[in-house]
């Protein structure tokens, strides 16, 4: 008989773990998939962008660098086959305007945050790059040095690229300097059949460079929520046996992880813990095996809240869960709490022994900090478990967030919490 439930839970556990990962962002946006290139869920949305950056950094700066390169290159030959008038003009483009935008670009990647500054600004300093290129090519062409428009062709066929942007922000740059260069060709004097021709190769350069652009994205993306489905498939052996959610031991590796990039990056870590309301009466009202159902049930509510890639749902301990948020907001925490609050009512489990409902509900403690460099992770655990205590001690089935001003009050790694108020 013991055997036989044995396996039935171990069968329950199995469809638990199955079902949360079955239900998770990831794996709703691969049977969806994703048209205009861009996910469903704003968190995996910025996920993307933040590892597209990280992969992709070094390649970056050391295409700068050689774009740097090129254009000094480029400022010394001038200097030494162009003419004197001439040449001051294009010099005060080249090295008054190209080099600081390149140099621009170079040093966003060195920002602790480049996956926010760097595309935040690319596309903006790439249309100033690539207006440079064009005022360097026109000018060339009206002091009778020849049509450089060469430079503004390979620009725009491979700019995106070489700088790292994504499709949309590629396609906004490639139209921009389609646009300026029309314009300023125009108002350069250049013969209008010269400018029409010109523009109309580099129409077509420009839709090939967004057809091509398109198409790797969406590989990318596609190669992205793959690699990270067989990732969460590969930490099975991490997961909680009977709930399917992550296990003690993974979520002290993961907050210690977060924590320690939180400190590198200056992101906002936020820790929550949830404990089922008089747990221990519905275990003695309904039995061990009812228990059991009610943990599972209220891991899966947990496990769709938790739906961002860097949100990390795990059991805790008991009837005691956890959810680590890293680059989150204050704003988020709050939403995300009336959603857990929301999720587990929809549950309707009932519970004829709860003070609070006659259905299972949960308390909930939240705490946010940006983590300082000198402190440990332990202080942001014990500051969820003081926010907790004050969501029982006020009544349960509600929630109680520590603000970032308790960090003020840290001391050597923990928060030193004010005496509690009888």
């Amino acid at each position: 008989m013991e055997a036989a439930e044995s396996g039935q839970t171990r069968v329950n556990a199995e469809e638990t773990q199955k079902l949360i990962i079955a239900e998770s962002s990831i794996a709703r946006q691969l049977k969806k998939g994703f048209e205009r290139l861009r996910f469903d869920e704003l968190g995996v949305e910025a996920y993307f962008r933040r590892e597209f950056v990280h992969d992709r950094l070094t390649r970056i700066r050391a295409n700068l660098f050689f774009m740097l390169s090129i254009l000094l290159t480029f400022a010394l030959a001038d200097a030494l086959v162009v003419d004197e008038v001439a040449h001051t003009r294009l010099y005060v483009v080249q090295i008054g305007g190209l080099v600081p935008v390149v140099g621009i670009l170079i040093g966003l990647t060195y920002h602790r945050r480049p996956h926010r500054m760097y595309l935040r600004w690319v596309t903006w300093l790439s249309v100033l790059l690539g207006f440079g290129i064009i005022l360097v090519d026109i000018r060339a062409e009206v002091d009778g040095l020849g049509a450089l428009f060469s430079g503004v062709l390979i620009y725009t066929l491979f700019s995106g690229f070489l700088l790292g942007m994504l499709f949309k922000e590629a396609i906004t740059v490639g139209a921009l300097v389609w646009a300026l260069y029309l314009a300023t060709a125009l108002c350069a004097g250049i013969p209008e059949s010269t400018v029409l021709y010109n523009a109309s190769v580099l129409l077509v350069a420009f839709i090939v460079s967004a057809t091509v652009s398109y198409s790797v994205e969406e590989g990318i993306r596609h190669h992205f929520l793959e690699r990270f489905q067989l990732h969460e498939l590969s930490l099975t052996v991490v997961r909680d046996g009977l709930t399917g959610l992550y296990n003690r031991i993974a979520f002290d590796e993961c907050l210690n992880s977060r924590w320690s990039n939180a400190q590198r990056q200056g992101d906002m870590v936020a820790m929550i813990l949830i404990d089922i309301d008089y747990f221990k009466r519905y275990n003695d009202e309904h039995g061990h095996r009812g228990g059991d159902d009610c943990l599972r049930k209220v891991a899966q509510a947990l496990a769709r809240c938790a739906r961002r890639p860097l949100d990390y749902a795990a059991r805790y301990g008991g009837e005691e869960f956890a959810i680590i948020l890293y680059d989150t907001t204050p704003e988020y925490l709050e939403e995300l709490s009336m959603r857990i609050h929301a999720e587990v009512s929809a549950l309707a489990i009932r519970h004829g022994a709860s003070d609070v409902s006659d259905r299972v509900t949960v308390s909930v403690g939240m705490a946010f900090v940006v983590p300082q460099m000198e402190r440990s992770a332990g202080g942001i655990v014990q500051a969820a478990d003081e926010a907790l205590y004050q969501a029982k001690t006020r009544g349960r089935n509600q929630t109680f967030v520590d603000s970032e001003a308790s960090y003020a009050a840290m001391k050597t790694g923990y928060f030193r919490k004010p005496p509690k108020v009888a």
